[in-house]
């Protein structure tokens, strides 16, 4: 596997394989099992505007994972110097890629450019149903610090029920 930098024209195959990977552990699938699409759009939308909103951010803090020239995975991250702690925000793989361990390289490359930017601490955040991401976080020495839950309430009568 070879780590390049992210470019502009990698945006719409991130999108997909975020969509793909994030199926069954996005917050947002949850919510639209709850409410149904929200103003005209399903869940795989607004998971693909997380993509566009991390390469918007800060697009030198997504690294790119290619095997023979082909896109098969990438990690997104944000760093804020002044609190010294880096975000790895999204991280995905096409199926056929899982499970080798490239994930782990990923993660393992980020946390280098976080210490090449003398930042004290790294963040990742995922769901409890995530047992992979879960496994994969502890052993490479993230601590689970605190548990969060998403509450969401409809603000129309007919997402109600009503």
């Amino acid at each position: 596997m070879k780590i390049r930098p992210y470019q502009p024209e990698d945006l719409a195959v991130l999108k997909e394989i975020t969509v793909e990977a994030f199926r069954g552990v996005s917050i947002d699938e949850g919510i639209e099992q709850e409410y149904g699409q929200i103003n005209g759009h399903d869940w795989k939308w607004r998971k693909a505007a997380h993509v566009e909103a991390d390469a918007e951010r800060e697009p030198e803090g997504i690294f790119i994972a290619e095997v023979s020239g082909r896109i098969v995975g990438y990690i997104s991250t944000w760093h804020d110097s002044e609190a010294g702690i880096g975000y790895i925000s999204n991280m995905a793989f096409v199926p056929e890629y899982r499970g080798q361990g490239l994930g782990r390289q990923l993660i393992e490359y980020a946390l280098e450019q976080f210490r090449r930017l003398n930042l004290s601490l790294a963040k990742i955040e995922t769901l409890e149903q995530n047992s992979i991401g879960n496994h994969l976080y502890t052993s490479l020495g993230f601590k689970e610090i605190v548990k969060q839950i998403h509450f969401v309430a409809p603000l129309s009568p007919a997402q109600t029920g009503e």
